[in-house]
């Protein structure tokens, strides 16, 4: 009897670690450039001081969906999107290097080129610091080139190089606050080969009816845990009878 609630009880709380993955990918259906979470579900033995007799579901992240969101073109001049693999540097408010593919950028009052978050963004020597300027243009290789105030349209100089990485995903993991690093906590090396479109953004991977498709399957599954539990409960009551009459 103990066994059967026992799993009962551990497949109902696997079900709320589950059900809390994909209601935060559903949560970021609109979040530009964010990556849905895998949720997978396991058999775990339990190990004590006696025989691993028994046998509980566990709930597990086994790693992050990297496939491309589609390109929403705004035609704004800050905003950028990854154009494939590959993410954008950016510098955590700890100030260790994370990365990113939200390019939803912007220029505040000193200059320095931030995130939608307002993280700055690292060039050729860390956080990209902008002159002042009547227009801003962003390359396909991350050069960021600006007109000065007074000059003529045609007259762009190049001032800095948004730092743009490809790891290995294998190597890639997401942080609680979003952002990716690597599994190593290295820095990882800048790669030439990345490539950026401006004027476009990039929209979440999250598939809307998945997730929801997901977190109905998930609920039912944890309303069958909680009916068994009662059962049990149930079960227990009427053996408590038997044993009072006898």
């Amino acid at each position: 009897m103990d066994r059967a609630l026992y799993l009962a009880m551990s497949g109902a709380k696997q079900n709320l670690w589950a059900q809390a993955i994909h209601t935060n990918n559903l949560a970021n259906v609109s979040t530009g450039g964010f990556k849905s979470d895998f949720e997978q579900a396991r058999a775990m033995q339990v190990f004590g001081e006696t025989f691993p007799s028994r046998v509980y579901s566990m709930t597990e992240n086994p790693g992050t969906n990297f496939e491309q969101g589609a390109l929403q073109e705004t035609g704004r001049d800050l905003d950028v999107a990854v154009d494939g693999s590959g993410f954008i540097a950016v510098q955590r408010p700890d100030g260790s290097e994370a990365y990113t593919r939200s390019g939803d950028l912007h220029i505040d009052q000193n200059g320095i080129l931030r995130t939608g978050k307002g993280l700055p963004v690292l060039g050729n020597g860390g956080p990209i610091a902008l002159p002042p300027a009547t227009k801003v243009t962003i390359g396909g290789d991350g050069t960021i080139s600006v007109q000065a105030q007074g000059d003529q349209p045609t007259d762009l100089a190049d001032v800095d190089r948004i730092r743009m990485v490809n790891p290995d995903i294998r190597d890639v993991v997401k942080g609680e606050d979003g952002l990716f690093q690597q599994e190593n906590g290295q820095p990882a090396a800048p790669d030439v080969n990345t490539r950026m479109v401006s004027g476009f953004l990039e929209a979440s991977n999250v598939n809307a009816v998945e997730e929801f498709t997901n977190m109905l399957s998930i609920s039912r599954q944890y309303e069958l845990n909680v009916k068994v539990m009662q059962a049990v409960d149930e079960n227990a009551q009427q053996e408590n009878q038997l044993l009072q009459v006898s």
